[in-house]
């Protein structure tokens, strides 16, 4: 006799690690409205029946893919708020988007910038997604640096939102630059000069 055949219906398995990784990819190229389902359902290998069994829908992916990006290229970005001062956590910030955003294997930029910068109301749910994004990395970086001013290691008067905000502005310059082409030397040099610069005064 021969093997049983797969049940009718029966979805293929396939890796969802994988799965996920190729999303990432995906809509750090493309954005989340450059990026069709056909785009990955493809790139993974699999069934629209399957993809949908798996991950719901695109918006549902894009919201796991970029909880991956933020545990795997973006993770400097909550690493960077253990350093014990300020201006090391502005040090490992920095430096660490110039690497995640210049990477020698993958997509220049940050998925979290570019991933639907311009977008219609198809595309308005993973807008409204990637700036909630921005934002939460903006106040958790204000927050770090509101308990370095009551430890004292920022002058007194200084505004930690203010601090943040500069920081991030550099931060995902940094992302815009790469890509658009600008390459990681040049790019240290950005951070570099970012960091020589920093001097708050309260």
């Amino acid at each position: 006799m021969g093997a049983p055949s797969r049940p009718v219906g029966r979805p293929r398995e396939f890796d969802v690690d994988r799965a996920l990784d190729v999303a990432v990819r995906l809509f750090w190229e493309r954005g989340y409205e450059g990026t069709s389902l056909a785009d990955l359902t493809d790139a993974m290998g699999i069934s629209k029946p399957s993809f949908y069994a798996a991950f719901g829908d695109k918006e549902q992916l894009f919201r796991r893919a970029l909880d991956r990006y933020t545990e795997g290229p973006a993770s400097y970005a909550l690493a960077a708020l253990e350093e014990p001062t300020a201006r090391q956590v502005v040090a490992a910030f920095l430096d660490g988007a110039v690497r995640a955003t210049t990477p020698e294997a993958g997509p220049a930029g940050c998925l979290g910038v570019q991933g639907a910068l311009a977008s219609s109301s198809a595309g308005r749910t993973a807008h409204d997604v990637l700036a909630g994004w921005r934002n939460d990395a903006g106040t958790r970086l204000e927050a770090r640096f509101r308990r370095a001013v009551d430890e004292g290691d920022l002058p007194s008067g200084v505004d930690p939102g203010s601090l943040a905000r500069y920081v991030m502005t550099v931060g995902f310059g940094i992302a815009v630059q790469a890509a658009s082409g600008v390459g990681r030397a040049d790019l240290q040099l950005v951070a570099d000069v970012a960091k020589q610069n920093w001097r708050p005064q309260g």
